[in-house]
């Protein structure tokens, strides 16, 4: 099997047995085209080939590095599975040692700061203006993913209960809850949508809003709410939910099933942001911080 058709193999076979996100699809695409034009044939590279990514790897970050060697761990994998090879050469990958970040985090009177002014916006009634404030009704009220988002048909829109129902990373449906400020601005936005679509955030022909439109309007709401653009984005503002969230007094399970993590680990990193706040919280206002610095 030429190197093309197995790549292409392995991509129809994430797709259908993993569920793999189209977006998944295209990395691992791209990841394993970069291999190929760095060693040749992905399918009869050597542990020697193998081992020389590491010098050409050398500039990109760790976290770049791991995801282009957990692509190809799962290829090799795919490859001797389906008789293309009879050896696994992916011990000889690269491992760099990564740590999951941290998110970037929002604080209470940033958040107060960019509704107020969707908000401001919005009482214009144009449709826009109300079409961004209910984006981020979502982003923020829901923790919806920027493509779970944009890519929402207005089926998922029910019209009693107070949930949608989103397919999220692998093909997985889950009903996220709307607060009542959002169904009300969600209201206001079906009164003034195209009709004759059936995306809920439709774009120009046919299709619906793109993340990177989503990620350019957030930003320039940002800036005329006199935040730093760069610290705002829909990633930052799902964070934000968790974390809000988790400070209320949130259930890190029921965090979770609202978020679509299907392993509670990657939930768990919230804690670690909540954790990160109280200290700062002991080293700025406890007395004795207080004190360190009179002295």
């Amino acid at each position: 099997m030429a190197a093309g058709e197995a790549v292409e193999s392995f991509l129809a076979m994430l797709a259908a047995e993993r569920g793999a996100a189209a977006n998944t699809l295209a990395a691992y695409r791209r990841d394993l085209e970069g291999v190929a034009e760095l060693i040749g044939d992905p399918v009869a590279a050597s542990r020697d080939a193998l081992a020389k990514l590491s010098a050409a790897w050398s500039d990109l970050a760790p976290s770049t590095v791991a995801r282009k060697s957990s692509a190809l761990r799962q290829f090799y994998g795919f490859c001797v599975d389906e008789g293309l090879r009879d050896d696994d050469p992916s011990s000889a990958l690269p491992r760099p040692a990564t740590r999951r970040p941290l998110p970037k985090l929002l604080g209470h009177d940033q958040i107060e700061l960019l509704f107020r002014k969707a908000e401001e916006e919005a009482d214009s009634d144009e449709p826009a203006a109300i079409r961004l404030l209910v984006l981020i009704e979502l982003l923020y009220g829901s923790g919806l993913r920027a493509t779970e988002l944009v890519s929402l048909p207005l089926a998922a829109v029910p019209r009693d209960a107070p949930f949608l129902t989103v397919t999220g990373k692998g093909g997985q449906a889950r009903m996220v809850p709307v607060s009542r400020r959002a169904r009300a601005v969600l209201s206001r936005w079906l009164a003034v949508r195209p009709q004759d679509t059936k995306h809920l955030f439709p774009s120009r022909g046919g299709k619906h809003l793109s993340r990177v439109r989503l990620f350019q309007l957030l930003k320039a709401l940002a800036a005329r709410a006199g935040l730093d653009p760069a610290k705002i984005s829909p990633h930052v503002l799902r964070h934000a939910f968790a974390t809000h969230l988790l400070e209320g007094g949130a259930d890190l399970r029921v965090l979770q099933t609202m978020l679509g993590h299907a392993d509670i680990a990657t939930t768990q990193i919230y804690t670690h942001v909540d954790s990160a706040r109280l200290v700062a919280l002991v080293n700025e206002r406890h007395p004795l911080a207080a004190r360190r610095r009179s002295d």
